[in-house]
């Protein structure tokens, strides 16, 4: 009886710990792997693996952190075995820009979702962690399990990768 209670209250607790964390964790999938089936996919299977695996979590005030680690793994696997796919555009509505955003233009929007699909995995998360979830490097170094230099590293050919692209494209910042 006392490992049936035990059992319950695990599974509401990691109920609770997925309301949280649900929306987030679609947006993050779905920045990254630019398709909406793939981030639903993968969000399930992220938190279908942290539920197998929560006992191996040490330290329960280092879910965050363990958790998004489990969910960039799971991105970047998907990525490798999609390989470079044609993915669909971002859904404007789900991710729209601010109104003052310089990519609120269609224009610009297209062509940063085209500058975007050039960079490799590595570089797509690591720019999705610094930037669209504004963590500090060293939290994405930790999010990817890498050095802190190559996630600088990954974060300055993607930022010059990005720059190119969005050259080539025209991009305008002053629409």
């Amino acid at each position: 009886m006392v490992a049936a209670d035990a059992e319950v209250a695990r599974a509401a607790a990691f109920e609770h710990l997925v309301e949280d964390r649900l929306d987030a964790t679609y947006r993050l999938a779905r920045l990254i792997l630019r398709d909406v089936q793939e981030a639903e996919d993968a969000t399930h299977d992220a938190f279908a693996r942290a539920w197998r695996d929560h006992s191996r979590l040490r330290d329960p005030d280092r879910f965050d952190a363990w958790f998004n680690r489990i969910v960039v793994n799971t991105c970047r696997d998907r990525l490798r075995r999609q390989g470079h796919r044609r993915h669909d555009p971002l859904d404007r509505a789900a991710d729209a820009p601010a109104p003052h955003d310089a990519g609120s233009t269609l224009s610009n929007r297209d062509a940063l979702e085209r500058a975007f699909a050039v960079l490799n995995a590595d570089q797509r998360i690591a720019v999705v962690l610094r930037y669209y979830r504004d963590l500090p490097v060293d939290d994405v170094a930790r999010a990817v399990g890498a050095p802190v230099g190559t996630v600088r590293s990954r974060l300055h050919y993607a930022l010059g990768h990005l720059r190119m692209a969005l050259d080539a494209a025209d991009f305008r910042t002053d629409r």
